[in-house]
C-alpha cells in the first residue's frame, strides 16, 4: 500500500478546542466594541427618556404665557373684528386648530358669581349678548393653552395619550402659577384684569383660560 492510499491522520481534539476558544474570544470582543455602557440617571438612560407631563408643563407654560401676553388682543377690538368677519379675525389673531382658532385676548371687567369652574366677567364695550367666562377652577378643561402658540404638535408625542397629558399638565401649571392665591368664590363683584386664550367656536361665548389674572 502506497502513501497515497494511507488515511490522513485526524486533527487532534485539542486543536478544535483552541479554534472554538479563539472564535468565542473574537465574538465577545465584537460585542464589547458595539456595546455602550449606560449610567443610571444619565441622559442615555431609558428612564430619562420617558415622557414626563409634569416636567413638560413646567417647561412650556412660561413660554406659552409670554407668547399669549405678547399677542393678546383687546377684547373690544377682537369682538368687533369677529362680528365683521369671524374667519378673517381668526386668521389674523389666532392659531388654527381642527376645531377653531385659539385667540389670545386681554380685558378688564367685573367678575360675577363662580359657577361650575368659571367666573363670568362683564367687560365694558362688549355686546350684551357676548358671554365672557374665565376658567378659575378647581378644574380647568380643554387644550387651548397647549394649542395657543402653534409650537406644540401631535407629532412631537408618542401617542394621543401623551398629547392629552401635555395639555392637562399645562393647565395644572395655571393652577399653580396663576390661580394658587385666588379664591374664585370671592371674586364676585371685584374688578379683574385677565390675559388668556380661548377657542373661537361660538362667537357669542368665550371661555378664556387665563395665563394672568389680577384682582383689584
Amino acid at each position: 500500500m502506497t502513501d497515497a492510499t494511507l488515511p490522513k491522520p485526524s486533527r487532534p481534539a485539542r486543536s478544535y478546542r483552541w479554534i472554538g476558544l479563539a472564535a468565542a474570544a473574537v465574538l465577545v470582543g465584537a460585542m464589547a466594541f458595539d456595546t455602550t455602557a449606560v449610567r443610571i440617571g444619565s441622559q442615555a438612560d431609558v428612564q430619562v427618556q420617558k415622557f414626563s407631563p409634569e416636567a413638560f408643563g413646567a417647561e412650556q407654560f412660561p413660554l406659552i404665557k409670554q407668547s399669549i401676553e405678547t399677542r393678546a388682543v383687546d377684547a373690544a377690538e377682537l369682538s368687533a373684528a369677529i362680528a365683521a368677519d369671524k374667519k378673517a379675525a381668526g386668521e389674523k389673531y389666532g392659531v388654527a386648530t381642527s376645531v377653531g382658532p385659539v385667540i389670545p385676548v386681554k380685558f378688564t371687567g367685573v367678575a360675577g358669581e363662580h359657577k361650575a369652574n368659571y367666573n363670568t366677567v362683564t367687560v365694558e364695550g362688549l355686546p350684551a349678548e357676548l358671554s365672557v367666562r374665565v376658567q378659575t377652577g378647581p378644574a380647568l378643561n380643554g387644550t387651548d393653552l397647549r394649542d395657543a402658540t402653534g409650537q406644540i404638535e401631535f407629532g412631537q408625542f408618542k401617542n394621543q395619550i401623551e398629547y392629552q397629558d401635555a395639555g392637562s399638565a399645562i393647565n395644572n401649571e395655571v393652577k399653580k402659577v396663576v390661580l394658587a392665591g385666588i379664591d374664585p368664590a370671592a371674586l364676585n363683584g371685584k374688578t379683574v384684569t385677565v390675559i388668556g386664550a380661548f377657542k373661537l367656536v361660538n362667537p357669542k361665548n368665550w371661555i378664556v383660560t387665563p395665563v394672568r389674572l389680577d384682582v383689584k
